[in-house]
């Protein structure tokens, strides 16, 4: 657009949607654009800290398919954040189907290392089950709610047919692989349970060619960037919205008003909400005003949003092979294939699956990052430092066997304590269908209203349709909304533009 536009658009919250969001208005002539911050940070879920001198990612961790369709791809390409390798077109053209190729060490809970050839078929047999879960997707009847029960009940049959020549116990330990494999992708879906996960849904979830890559100085380099690029003063940091009065009759002018925790009332024409879906969950009955229409707030409340922390444990020494990549625990006692502890406050650490292991060692020593997911995450962020590093002291040592083991170092994320965020990131939840991700990303007010259209927008990684829970997803949609706004503004009548200075 050549021309400068003078519609008033708040944009709450400076996470990458947010800012990918402002950068596209921005850009396209838009010269009143305001991002409202609650924390005294930009970058919301993306948030690079240190372990010692070692970069570490407390929130997002990868590229998620690292190919030209992901912006996030090019624009770490275009801003210089990446290693080599991830550059070159064999990286690119990987297909992982979202389960990178990482070589494995397994441990067993009656001390030491286990072998890997007993593992493989349960591994096989459930990454089998993991791909066929995402073919319900689309059609009707489905025979399980959700996941959880559909690879629990196949496994079983399954079981019975392909390994009734195995003795017991080789039968009963990869049963054992399965939880642990359950508790695996509880991680990845940002999910307490895989019995929360949608079966129908499942499949909504695409992936991207290209093995999955990181930031060698830290994810928060993509940020510093991006906010280069924004007229300094566009952020206003550590102001709270209490709530969005839209659908304003009486305010003549600006259909939308603005009203900050400190009491500043803001008025605007369009505000793009940014907010995470879990604190969406948590304050939408006072953050909207009048309140979201009820179809909106169903698929809220259906969409699921979990937790998924991390804990950096450094050691002096490695106790893992030179070429592990991950790290997994299987606790011999769990043939039941579960992935819910019984006891959350006593047994809390044997929902945490295993470590990926920080590469390369030249860079990083010998760190680890620990994976849980879930209420014995979140139980988690409830104990002291020190409390949690003797918990995973013990854990290492009885899965290694040697009682001298003692981490140099520990440091976790707190992601559903943070009162921004209130948890991690978005899954289909049961009796979740993809008309919900339609639902979260409808504006207000809903189609077929006489008021003024585009009033209040929704973008952030829950309102993408098959990308939520990544941060390419959150930047397409913040793009999206943009993009929706400009072309409200190329097809408006032309005095309601005004010609630019320039």
């Amino acid at each position: 657009m050549a021309r400068s536009v003078n519609a008033k658009i708040i944009i709450i919250g400076c996470g990458i949607s947010g800012i990918s969001a402002a950068h596209r208005l921005v850009k396209a002539g838009f010269n009143d654009v305001r991002i409202l911050e609650a924390t005294s940070r930009s970058g919301g879920r993306i948030k690079t800290g240190r372990l010692g001198n070692k970069i570490v990612e407390i929130g997002a961790n990868w590229i998620h398919g690292p190919c030209e369709e992901n912006p996030v791809f090019c624009l770490a390409r275009q801003y210089r954040l990446l290693d080599p390798e991830a550059l070159t077109p064999e990286n690119q053209a990987m297909d992982i189907g979202g389960h990178p190729p990482w070589t494995p060490n397994f441990f067993g809970s009656s001390g030491g290392k286990l072998n890997a050839e007993d593992i493989y078929p349960a591994q096989q047999m459930f990454l089998e089950l993991l791909n066929e879960s995402s073919e319900f997707q689309g059609q009707k009847g489905e025979p399980w709610s959700c996941v959880g029960d559909f690879i629990r009940s196949e496994v079983q049959q399954r079981a019975e047919e392909q390994w009734k020549d195995i003795d017991a116990t080789s039968r009963s330990l990869r049963l054992c692989v399965i939880s642990n494999m359950l508790k695996v992708e509880c991680c990845v879906n940002g999910a307490h349970s895989m019995d929360e996960v949608s079966l129908g849904a499942f499949g909504l979830y695409k992936t991207l060619p290209g093995n999955d890559c990181t930031f060698p100085g830290g994810y928060e380099g993509l940020i510093k960037n991006l906010m280069s690029e924004l007229p300094s003063g566009l952020v206003t940091y550590n102001r709270p919205v209490r709530c969005v009065h839209w659908n304003n009759t009486e305010e003549r002018g600006n259909p939308v008003m603005v009203e900050c925790d400190d009491g500043e009332r803001i008025a605007a024409d369009h505000v793009i909400c940014t907010v995470p879906l879990g604190y969406l969950k948590k304050h939408h009955s006072t953050l909207f005003h009048p309140p979201l229409p009820l179809h909106k707030l169903c698929s809220v409340q259906r969409l699921g949003f979990g937790t998924n922390n991390k804990i950096f444990v450094e050691f002096d020494a490695p106790w893992w092979d030179a070429d592990c990549e991950v790290i997994y625990l299987v606790w011999e006692d769990e043939d039941a294939m579960v992935d819910e502890v019984p006891d959350v406050q006593r047994s809390w650490i044997k929902k945490l699956f295993g470590f990926t292991v920080l590469k390369p060692t030249e860079r990083y020593g010998h760190v680890l990052c620990g994976w849980i997911a879930g209420h014995e995450s979140e139980y988690m962020e409830t104990l002291s430092e020190q409390e949690v590093t003797q918990a995973v002291t013990q854990l290492v040592r009885r899965f290694t066997g040697n009682p001298t083991v003692t981490p140099k170092r520990v440091f976790r994320s707190q992601w559903f304590h943070d009162p921004w965020t209130c948890g991690s990131y978005t899954h289909p939840g049961k009796g979740c269908s993809e008309q919900d991700l339609d639902n979260m990303m409808e504006p207000l007010p809903s189609k077929g209203s006489q008021s003024q259209p585009l009033q209040v927008l929704f973008a952030g990684e829950a309102t993408h349709p098959c990308y939520f829970s990544t941060v390419h997803g959150a930047v397409l949609t913040g793009w999206r909304e943009a993009d929706r706004l400009i072309s409200h503004y190329s097809s408006v009548r032309p005095f309601e533009l005004r010609k630019s200075k320039l």
